[in-house]
């Protein structure tokens, strides 16, 4: 029998350091190259400004630096634009690779990584041939302020330290 595929069972699979990682298609408006970012003084560290996209101004954050992943050096980077509850989020990754459609026999459950906060936005582990993709639920990447920063479409201030 084969399954057939809604948008919730496709990943747009892109890579982050050395691992790859998968969020849901119909989370994803579109992927642009690397485009002209304004940095806005004394954000967090992961928001590394924002963007024009066709008159509306969107937040731009780096996935590698929320997710506490090493910075590649060098490279090809690109921006997935999605749309978390009706507001779009640039998030910074090092490459897009491909759309996965896996079966659900090929999605285990996320591993259980105690005191972690990776328990709260990976919703499974794909078996892709050999490797593994991450499963992520974007919007839970995101704290509340990160959310509120969307909503209004300019990254949080840094908290006072």
């Amino acid at each position: 029998m084969t399954d057939l595929l809604t948008g919730n069972d496709r990943y747009l699979g892109f890579s982050l350091g050395e691992e790859e990682y998968g969020i849901p298609l119909l989370k994803v408006r579109e992927v642009i190259g690397m485009p002209e970012i304004t940095p806005v003084p004394q954000s967090p560290k992961h928001f590394i400004g924002i963007m024009n996209l066709r008159g509306q101004v969107i937040s731009i954050i780096d996935l590698r630096t929320k997710l506490a992943i090493p910075p590649k050096k060098g490279g090809e980077t690109a921006v997935v634009i999605c749309d978390i509850g009706g507001s779009y989020l640039g998030i910074v990754v090092d490459s897009v690779n491909q759309v996965y459609s896996p079966k659900s026999e090929e999605i285990a459950d996320r591993p259980e990584i105690q005191n972690s906060k990776a328990n709260q936005f990976i919703t499974g582990v794909y078996r892709h041939n050999k490797s593994l993709v991450l499963l992520l639920d974007i919007a839970r990447t995101l704290d509340m302020e990160d959310h509120a920063a969307m909503a209004r479409g300019t990254p949080p201030l840094a908290k006072a330290a």
